[in-house]
């Protein structure tokens, strides 16, 4: 039995995830739940999939977990705050961890899953983007098993005999649906608002990631994810603009071959591969009707419009500490966005701000990687007002 600790639980990626273990019983259960602080949630989760442990990150909602669970007749065993949730990643308590909380807050535990050696379901892109170098020494020292779970790593993943066997490999292509501004000039995005940002054409996913969508950043944060993953340099990475989303990514090799992993837009398919590799069971998912869809379009990002995904390739090449500046940076800027406190343009000059007054240095440990991150993060703050809407 393969017991699985869903990090993030209660967002749309545990969600997905819980669908797909519910499907097999006989082969896997939820036996740790996380979730930040939406207790409410959690316990109705609880309810459903009766998980050994219960963890609710933000230690004010302890007793409502602990008591809910009481009140509901159920033994899960409720816990508080981080360490808590290390102690059971590193422990016996799972076998396989889906790391999917948002932001750089899921960092420490996916480090944690890492280190302990377990099966590493990887949701959580911020995990590579801060900290790619340690993250995948700390797999390769401990013997965990990293599937990415975004839809075009884990469709790289699918195409690559060995993530890291590069004989005969040329490149490899991410594609990118566009987000909802697709086809729009930098003109046109000056009065968009965060409403029509966080309505994406093809995903349902929580409003951080949807504005990383939108401004083509999520994209940006691939790049430099799939460096860590797949060991390629900047020059080896390519994007294309993909509206249809059934083409996941490519791989392109010396010979001319190209291998291309296809599919409709339900990450419940990543999160099957994730969870039974090498296997293949059934994820709920149905077949993709090429002839109902009819026709696949790929075009060029507009790197005018999105000036995120140049940063984020800018940042990669920097090296050291820059991509973790500039991750930072794009959450402060994202959140101010969200609350209306700034333009949507306003987020790649906040960004490029930022990563212009910080020079990288080398990101040896994580107590360097977090110094940047909070240096980032205190400069971006600090330049909001310069970038705040009229």
């Amino acid at each position: 039995m393969q017991n699985v600790a869903v990090l993030g639980a209660t967002g749309s990626i545990g969600s997905s995830t819980l669908d797909v273990i519910a499907r097999h019983p006989e082969r896997m259960r939820a036996s740790v739940l996380a979730a930040g602080s939406q207790v409410d949630a959690l316990l109705a989760l609880c309810r459903t999939h009766r998980p050994d442990h219960a963890v609710i990150a933000d230690a004010r909602h302890f007793d409502a977990l602990r008591d809910g669970l009481r009140d509901a007749g159920l033994p899960t065993q409720a816990h508080a705050d981080e360490d808590a949730l290390d102690a059971l990643v590193e422990g016996d308590a799972c076998t396989t961890v889906v790391a999917a909380i948002v932001g750089a807050a899921g960092l420490r535990s996916t480090l944690a899953a890492a280190r302990a050696g377990k099966r590493l379901l990887l949701a959580n892109k911020e995990s590579l983007v801060l900290a790619g170098e340690l993250l995948t020494r700390a797999a390769r020292d401990a013997g965990a098993t990293v599937v990415p779970i975004d839809s075009e790593h884990n469709a790289i993943f699918q195409c690559l005999p060995d993530a890291h066997a590069h004989a005969g490999l040329k490149r490899i292509c991410l594609t990118a649906s566009g987000g909802p501004f697709r086809g729009r000039t930098r003109a046109q995005l000056a009065d968009v608002t965060p409403a029509q940002a966080v309505a994406h054409p093809k995903w349902s996913m929580g409003p951080k990631i949807s504005v990383d969508s939108a401004t083509l950043m999520n994209k940006g944060l691939e790049v430099i994810e799939a460096h860590h993953l797949f060991g390629l340099e900047a020059d080896r990475i390519d994007v294309l603009v993909h509206p249809q989303s059934l083409v996941h990514s490519l791989v392109e090799f010396v010979d001319g071959s190209t291998l291309a992993q296809l599919g409709n837009p339900d990450m419940r398919t990543a999160l099957a591969v994730g969870l039974a590799w090498p296997e293949r069971v059934s994820s709920g998912v149905g077949g993709l009707d090429l002839l109902q869809h009819g026709r696949l379009d790929f075009e060029a990002p507009d790197l005018d419009a999105f000036p995120c995904l140049g940063l984020a390739y800018a940042a990669l090449r920097a090296g050291g500490t820059a991509p973790a500046q500039l991750n930072a940076a794009n959450e402060v800027a994202v959140s101010a966005f969200l609350q209306g406190r700034i333009a949507f343009l306003a987020i790649p000059a906040l960004v490029e701000d930022t990563l212009a007054a910080l020079p990288p240095v080398p990101a040896d440990t994580l107590e360097v990687l977090r110094d940047a991150d909070r240096a980032a993060r205190h400069h971006a703050q600090a330049a909001l007002a310069a970038h705040a809407k009229g």
